[in-house]
């Protein structure tokens, strides 16, 4: 299709692309940027006070030739954490960084500028990215736009709720322990974590979280994902490891069958709460579809290669112990104290727990990670493809996770994090690639199917997600606040 050439582009042209149709449609001079950049604008206007997903925009600054670059003139937004742009501000969704300007730009928002995407403004996330909801106080609570009064997920779930309400087409987010596969879950998007050294952290990190955090995005189109992924991965120089290079395009590969795949179906999960049943009926549907396209899916009892509570209490320590000197480095920049009046309980109370945590028990989590990666990795000589809900219930009333948190230490907070989404952790703790593809829906909620697949083959992933947007397309979808009603 083609925009209607006004003096302004109507929404309804705008959010009717995607981010490689509007690249092209710029490219092909049939709208200019700086249109698209303000229906974008008006987009913002439109929704973000019924969602509170974008918490500062910005003019985007002079963009590339149209067509000098593969998304040249696209919107796009950036969340509060895990890049830096030089001028801007980054403050973690926290009090304790509040009006902290970041002094360059990482390695990742060079290659999104050299993508040609023109950065509008930062989406919100929970105080330092430390929850599968967004609901912090420094900004308040991101509502879902399917159900305002439901999370959007997290920690990326101001990315979630912007691309899902037509803000933009795809936004940047990050993944520790289902961070994007969460909120993509919960808005309805695709949403695929890379493997672990697919993109850099540099220059300020060389990992993060000890490798469990991952960068990537948010989209409502798989062409979308895979095409940025194409044009951000790939090491940078001092980065201490990094996923062999993909051996074709990531777009081309969405674009090919992926063959007669093996597939285990995890139903239940390691452990936290069970599946909810329309959870359960989306899985057999999604079987149904699998059998369909000639796929061979069975359910299947996988092992975790230690108990839930090990597994648990590994992360506890290897997060809370990564997180509380994260804190005490930010307090001393910004010349504030580490107390109730700079975070939040949850978060002071996992700060105070990190301190707690020795060397021992850090190597102790360390040696988790490798069982829980060694035993995962087995299964992928059985299985071409791990198929589980990715979370065993729809999008939860907003409050939902603070129920008696502030009663919580460092321990029992992650826990709660777990049980919430007890099927995402593990791919972040074995560095393999997974994926949330949005197949399902109740009672006007939507319901994504996580896909995990073995180190290094986001290859696979792409070509079974777009088998899968080709089967049982989703984008005609729409969500309650939708920024062309």
């Amino acid at each position: 299709m083609s925009l209607a050439k006004d003096v302004l582009v109507k929404i309804s042209e705008y959010t009717s692309c995607d981010a490689v149709g509007l690249a092209n449609l710029i490219a092909r001079g049939e709208v200019t940027a700086a249109e698209v950049a303000d229906a974008a604008a008006r987009a913002v206007e439109a929704v973000n006070p019924r969602i509170n997903a974008v918490v500062e925009t910005w003019p985007p600054e002079d963009s590339p030739a149209p067509g000098s670059a593969p998304l040249a003139g696209v919107p796009f937004l950036v969340k509060d954490l895990g890049v830096t742009m030089a001028g801007k501000r980054s403050e973690l969704g926290s009090r304790l960084a509040a009006g902290a300007v970041s002094p360059e730009d990482s390695f990742l928002m060079r290659r999104f500028r050299q993508a040609g995407l023109a950065t509008i403004g930062r989406t919100a996330t929970p105080e330092m990215a430390y929850s599968t909801t967004t609901e912090p106080e420094f900004y308040g609570a991101t509502r879902n736009p399917w159900s305002p009064g439901r999370s959007a997920g997290g920690s990326s779930g101001g990315s979630g709720a912007a691309v899902a309400a037509g803000i933009v087409p795809l936004a940047h987010a990050t993944d520790a322990a289902g961070s994007i596969r969460v909120p993509a879950s919960y808005n309805g998007l695709f949403g695929l974590k890379p493997t672990r050294g697919r993109i850099s952290q540099g220059p300020g990190a060389d990992e993060v979280f000890n490798g469990l955090a991952v960068q990537g995005s948010l989209s409502r189109t798989v062409r979308d994902s895979a095409v940025l992924l194409d044009l951000i991965e790939g090491p940078e120089p001092g980065d201490p490891y990094f996923a062999a290079r993909p051996a074709r395009p990531y777009a081309e590969e969405a674009r090919l069958d992926p063959g007669r795949l093996r597939i285990a179906v995890l139903r239940q999960p390691w452990g936290g709460r069970q599946p909810t049943e329309p959870v359960s009926a989306a899985v057999s549907e999604t079987i149904r579809l699998l059998d369909s396209l000639g796929h061979e899916a069975e359910e299947a009892t996988l092992a975790l290669g230690v108990s839930w509570e090990g597994f648990v209490l590994g992360n506890a320590r290897m997060w809370t112990a990564n997180l509380a000197p994260w804190i005490d480095g930010i307090a001393a920049a910004a010349g504030r104290p580490v107390d109730e009046t700079t975070l939040e309980p949850v978060t002071l109370a996992s700060y105070r727990y990190g301190h707690q945590v020795t060397a021992g028990e850090f190597v102790r989590a360390l040696a988790i990670r490798n069982q829980v990666s060694r035993t995962l990795a087995q299964h992928f000589a059985r299985y071409d493809v791990l198929l589980s809900p990715t979370l065993p219930e729809p999008p939860v009333l907003l409050g939902a996770y603070g129920e008696g948190a502030d009663q919580l230490d460092g321990l029992g907070w992650l826990d709660r994090i777990l049980d919430r989404s007890p099927y995402t952790a593990a791919a972040n703790v074995s560095g393999v690639p997974s994926m949330s593809v949005p197949l399902a829906e109740a009672e006007g909620l939507p319901i994504g199917m996580q896909f995990t697949a073995a180190f290094g083959r986001e290859d696979l992933l792409f070509r079974l997600a777009g088998q899968l947007e080709r089967a049982a397309p989703w984008t005609h979808r729409k969500p309650a606040i939708w920024a062309a009603d």
